[in-house]
């Protein structure tokens, strides 16, 4: 079955050992340390290292962007921080000035009790004789007493006489202020008399104008309103003699069927309004119902032979599928027949392959040497 014992032929020979001169080649490329670039993807990497490359500059980018976002929040919270801290002063320094305006020490209500210029500001214990204070048991004033008659006396004239001067003065104002009243009371009803007059005059000239504006008016309202009247009765006349005519020539008298055609579409129609189908329409609906009739019968009759037609491929369906069944029974026996035989068959050879095998081909058992043989080519 195997020519193992055959001598090479000549062309095969000088392939071989081409490929092997090749494989040399390739050896002394691929095993050299300083020139192989096994697994290396130069366009990758380098693909990879510019990727890299623009990620870092668009992360740089991304941070500097935060960054000057960062100094300008800075500046903006310092800024609000220093407009509060200004509006916080403004408030203080208003609260002090309120304070030092509204607050002051002596408004207090026990500042009497620390006043440190408390004996500065109190009074003496006896002012005069007439000092309320001294009562009875002061001892200050007796009754009958009056130390200070002479300047009393004194002063109770100088009251006098600044009063009858006051009193005098007073009396001469108001004489010159009643003269002066006087006279313009005098002067207003002059005054008044003549504006009487003329609002007098005015008004008997107003009531002239409104007269003769009120007779012009009711006038041009008698013509206005006889017009009207006149107008009105023209336009009922012509209304009613429209209407009449409208009667006579209307859709209703003259039954017109078109007036019973619905906006909706020309096969529609207005109940209230039918009068019924004219001859040419029954005449019509007649023959589409002869036609549907006929049509009816035809298609009733394609039906039956259909049917008849579709009954007889079935039985003509069901006897071929069943030759095609026992067909196919006949068939998948004698397969299984000859499966079974090929099966053995192969049986058979593979049991002598492997007879073969073990006897012949493999004798020898693997040693070190046949392990050295690895990893010393490219392939």
């Amino acid at each position: 079955m195997y020519k193992v014992d055959l001598l090479p032929d000549l062309k095969d020979a000088s392939a071989i050992e081409r490929r092997r001169n090749r494989e040399q080649q390739r050896q002394s490329r691929i095993f050299n340390a300083k020139v192989r670039t096994i697994g290396v993807d130069v366009a990758t990497l380098e693909r990879q290292v510019q990727e890299r490359k623009t990620m870092e500059g668009v992360e740089n980018a991304r941070d500097e962007a935060f960054d000057a976002d960062r100094q300008q929040y800075d500046k903006i919270a310092q800024m609000l921080e220093q407009r509060q801290q200004q509006v916080t002063h403004g408030l203080n320094q208003a609260v002090q000035d309120f304070r030092d305006r509204q607050q002051q020490p002596g408004t207090r209500r026990e500042f009497d009790l620390y006043d440190p210029q408390a004996l500065k500001k109190d009074r003496p214990a006896r002012v005069c004789d007439d000092d309320p204070r001294c009562g009875p048991a002061s001892l200050q004033k007796f009754a009958g007493e009056d130390l200070n008659e002479k300047e009393r006396r004194k002063m109770q004239a100088d009251l006098t006489h600044k009063w009858l001067t006051q009193q005098t003065d007073a009396r001469q104002r108001s004489e010159a202020q009643r003269k002066y009243a006087d006279n313009l009371d005098d002067k207003k009803r002059v005054e008044l008399d003549e504006r009487a007059q003329n609002l007098n005059k005015l008004e008997e000239e107003c009531k002239k104008a409104v007269n003769i504006a009120t007779k012009n008016v009711n006038q041009a309202q008698a013509l206005e309103a006889s017009e009207s009247r006149r107008l009105e009765k023209q336009q009922e006349q012509d209304n009613n003699f429209a209407e009449i005519y409208n009667h006579l020539t209307g859709d209703i008298l003259t039954e017109n069927p078109a007036t019973a055609v619905s906006g909706f579409g020309p096969h529609r129609m207005i109940a209230y309004r039918w009068k019924g189908m004219t001859p040419e329409q029954l005449k019509a609906i007649r023959e589409a119902q002869e036609q549907q009739r006929q049509e009816k019968q035809r298609v009733n009759e394609e039906e039956r032979q259909q049917n008849a037609e579709w009954d007889r491929q079935r039985c003509l369906g069901a006897q071929a599928a069943m030759t095609l069944e026992q067909q196919e029974e006949l068939f998948n026996k004698e397969l299984r027949k000859r499966m079974d035989s090929y099966n053995q068959q192969l049986g058979r050879e593979q049991r002598a392959h492997l007879e073969y095998l073990e006897k012949e081909v493999y004798t020898n058992n693997p040693t070190a040497h046949y392990h050295s043989q690895f990893n010393t080519t490219t392939r």
